[in-house]
């Protein structure tokens, strides 16, 4: 057997990351790489093609893409028992339930975030004070607000304007230092050991001088060639100017921000890609959700409809009915990627001493008994699996039980969609700074194991 094999490089995640400053950037970044591999972009309002094919959606900031493509040979998860990791008892991650004979094959999804905790702009924004020009920022998600100081930020997000009587959307893109958030003087901190920061007070940043009102949003629209007075709404937000980098004496690491959780975001969008050109019997999914750093509730987040809905319309499309459907998903498994803790070399207390994680060590299987991660011993056994088959080393993660342990989609997909689910990732250090670490010869293995548990050896 041939392991499966992406085009993933520590190279092209730096170029993936640097066009894709915001949720929205990066749909259109992998939407661009999806159109150039054959897919057809879907609307929601469209009427779903019900031929065999390359497809996807973009719903604000989530992406979900998928191939109908299947290998021909009419087999299904009723007849391949390794393809859905649930069925009858024959391999490790069994779990007594298969799909049976259905239109669509059962799917394999690979899901993951396109946010990053950041610093955002207010609705008011326009602030004065001790004759600076101020922009008012709030921290989006759980932004470890003290690496947001001191640095060149740019803006990025979306603007929806006025277009006679319709709303359309202009996304912002500027990559000039245009704001600064300061730090505070060591002379002036009362015991010369660093502030704490007041998210209300001290993450404003600075633009200008002076005591002339200006407007940062028609600023922000002059700079993307549109009128500010047509300007509804926006989101934007603040990203670090500093360029994506392989770096370390042997180039065995990559710098850059926004890794949680765009380096899932690059690797999933590379496993589909080379799944799609080794098709199975089984159905391959991309799904990229924006809003897990702020708990996943709103119309496209993981809480949402979103994935259950293309599901079922892909079997519908595709000649199938209810029963089709819910037989599809009993044989169906997601693998929630986001990524994982490297352990710290200053702060090996921190972490659980019998599970030490490395960079380069290969992609992260996460494992928490309280289910802040989804994992159950079927999907570690599909995952495990397919990092066999793609030929990269795993690693187990455990949080240390003395510590509260973040989440991810993989709970919320687990009970949003009854599928058997397996939390996975990519070591890194320094979660939620504005810049993170990980290593690079783990894009690549990344990338590859979730290419094999998309496209599963048959």
């Amino acid at each position: 057997m041939v392991p499966m094999s992406t085009h993933a490089s520590a190279t092209g995640l730096c170029n993936f990351v640097d066009v894709s400053p915001s949720p929205f950037h990066v749909c259109r970044t992998v939407s661009v790489q999806l159109e150039d591999a054959g897919f057809v972009r879907l609307d929601e309002t469209d009427a779903w093609p019900t031929e065999p094919g390359r497809y996807f959606l973009i719903r604000g900031g989530s992406l979900v893409a998928w191939s109908t493509e299947r290998d021909g040979s009419g087999r299904s998860a009723g007849s391949t028992p390794a393809a859905s990791g649930r069925s009858a008892g024959s391999t490790p991650a069994a779990s007594g339930r298969s799909a049976g004979s259905t239109p669509a094959g059962p799917f394999r999804i690979v899901g993951g975030h396109t946010d990053s905790p950041n610093l955002r702009v207010k609705q008011h924004p326009d602030l004065q004070s001790a004759g600076w020009q101020m922009v008012g920022l709030e921290p989006y998600g759980g932004a470890w607000l003290n690496s947001w100081l001191d640095r060149d930020l740019g803006i990025s997000g979306r603007l929806s304007m006025r277009d006679g009587n319709t709303v359309r959307e202009v996304l912002v893109k500027v990559d000039e230092p245009i704001l600064r958030v300061p730090q505070l003087a060591i002379h002036l901190s009362e015991d010369r050991k660093g502030v704490t920061l007041d998210p209300q007070r001290h993450v404003n940043a600075i633009w200008g001088v002076g005591n002339s009102p200006q407007s940062f949003i028609a600023y922000v629209a002059e700079r993307e060639g549109v009128d500010p007075r047509a300007v509804l709404g926006w989101e934007l937000m603040t990203h670090d100017l500093a360029p994506s980098a392989v770096v370390g004496v042997e180039s065995e690491l990559v710098s850059a921000p926004r890794l949680d959780n765009q380096g899932t975001c690059y690797a999933g969008t590379q496993a589909l890609l080379a799944a799609v050109e080794n098709p199975t019997a089984v159905t391959p999914v991309l799904a990229l959700f924006d809003h897990e750093e702020v708990g996943s509730m709103s119309d496209r987040g993981a809480f949402s409809d979103l994935l259950n809905t293309v599901l079922e319309r892909i079997v519908l499309g595709r000649g199938g009915g209810r029963e089709e459907f819910l037989r599809t998903m009993a044989g169906s498994i997601c693998a929630s990627g986001d990524m994982a803790h490297a352990t710290h070399p200053n702060y090996p207390d921190r972490h659980e001493p019998a599970h030490r994680i490395e960079l380069g060590g290969g992609p992260v299987l996460k494992v928490n008994q309280n289910l802040r991660y989804a994992t159950d011993s079927a999907g570690a056994g599909a995952f495990a699996l397919a990092c066999d088959q793609a030929g990269v080393p795993l690693q187990r993660y455990v949080h240390r039980a003395d510590l509260p342990c973040g989440s991810t989609i993989g709970p919320i997909t687990a009970s949003r969609t009854g599928l058997s689910t397996v939390d996975v990732g990519a070591a890194q250090l320094a979660m939620h700074s504005s810049r993170e670490l990980m290593g690079a010869t783990d894009v690549k293995a990344y990338a590859d194991a979730l290419a094999a548990f998309l496209a599963p050896a048959q």
